[in-house]
């Protein structure tokens, strides 16, 4: 049989294998959803290169809609006879991670994101931290590092990669007991997004009665190229907030761990625009200009909250500056969307 490489999966007699199991410590298995970036050999490199309690098996989930080419999975290099490959068409994170712990047999099953590199002790801190786990510890959550630019202020965009060094539960590095995940059903698969699907599991998680904690273990999460209009694209979150207000209750921010964000700020700021032009058009000029004052000092709030920590460059000004006459109305219509979408929404194995 082959997997989605093309290349045959089955072990090859006499490979080398790539370090030997800790004693006490409990079996684990790798997924790692991938749209085919090129990041993914390097995730897989620093994978093999992790000695001390190698993982029985990495399941590589191929999401991308029309597969053009095969996967790197001979960057495994020593681990790649226990690499193998699904595909999932397009359907999202959450679903190929739903599709690769769902073919496990180990008791734990760890999640990775494809752009991550774990460091060289890492298999052996994870099993540190597996062996560490008590009856009622469904997840441990490793610890992330972002590495920023040492010789200027780091832009919008690598400040909020940088975010992800607080965030509670995030699967670009997150140890799951199989068992725990199968009671309560895996990932949600309406989170289309890599974004809330993670909180959401960890509520989930917590309210069956599973406890989360963070490990010891470290991975480098570096900050991926993107185009100045990442920032817009991604206020489509705005939705997935929504899916967590109906199916958590509006306190999901705390209980989640989860920043707030400016949504509040965006809906007035996007009020006042709307304002100004409905009393512009009922020639109502004085409480048009007011309204559009409000417009004025709501968004140069928001461009210089984002200018004033950065590099200051003219190309980081001059996005800050478009992509923040954009977002408060995106954001807010994002978020209306969602709520509408997702009003009838019930948890994964709830009822209405």
């Amino acid at each position: 049989m082959r997997d989605a490489s093309g290349v045959p999966g089955a072990p090859v007699p006499g490979a080398p294998v790539p370090g030997a199991p800790v004693p006490g410590a409990p079996a684990y298995s790798v997924v790692v959803p991938t749209v085919g970036r090129p990041c993914l050999a390097d995730c897989l490199r620093a994978l093999a290169a992790a000695a001390g309690h190698p993982p029985e098996e990495v399941v590589v989930v191929d999401d991308r809609p029309e597969p053009d080419g095969g996967l790197p999975l001979e960057a495994a290099g020593v681990l790649r006879e226990r690499v193998r490959a699904l595909r999932t068409g397009g359907r999202g994170p959450a679903a190929a991670r739903n599709a690769g712990w769902h073919t496990v047999g180990t008791p734990w099953t760890v999640f990775l994101d494809d752009d991550v590199r774990v460091l060289p002790d890492w298999s052996r801190r994870l099993a540190e931290d597996l062996r560490a786990a008590g009856a009622t510890t469904g997840g441990i959550q490793g610890r992330l590092t972002v590495p920023l630019p040492g010789d200027r202020r780091p832009t919008d965009w690598e400040r909020g990669t940088a975010g992800l060094e607080r965030a509670a539960w995030a699967t670009a590095d997150m140890a799951y007991r199989t068992a725990a995940l199968t009671a309560v059903g895996g990932f949600d698969e309406r989170f289309r997004r890599a974004f809330r699907e993670d909180a959401d599991l960890a509520l989930r998680m917590r309210g069956a009665g599973w406890t989360l904690r963070r490990g010891s273990r470290t991975t480098r999460h570096p900050v991926r190229p993107a185009d100045r209009w990442v920032s817009v694209r991604a206020q489509r979150g705005n939705a997935d907030d929504a899916l967590m207000n109906r199916l958590h209750g509006r306190d999901w921010w705390s209980r989640a761990e989860a920043p707030r964000g400016r949504l509040p700020r965006h809906v007035l700021v996007t009020a006042a625009a709307l304002a100004a032009t409905a009393c512009a058009a009922a020639g109502r000029h004085r409480a048009a200009g007011l309204a559009g004052a409000l417009w004025t000092l709501g968004t140069a709030e928001f461009a210089l909250a984002r200018i004033g920590p950065g590099p200051r460059t003219r190309h980081e000004i001059g996005t800050m500056l478009a992509t923040s006459v954009v977002i408060p109305p995106l954001a807010v219509g994002h978020w209306l969307h969602g709520t509408v979408r997702h009003r009838g929404a019930v948890p994964v194995g709830g009822r209405p």
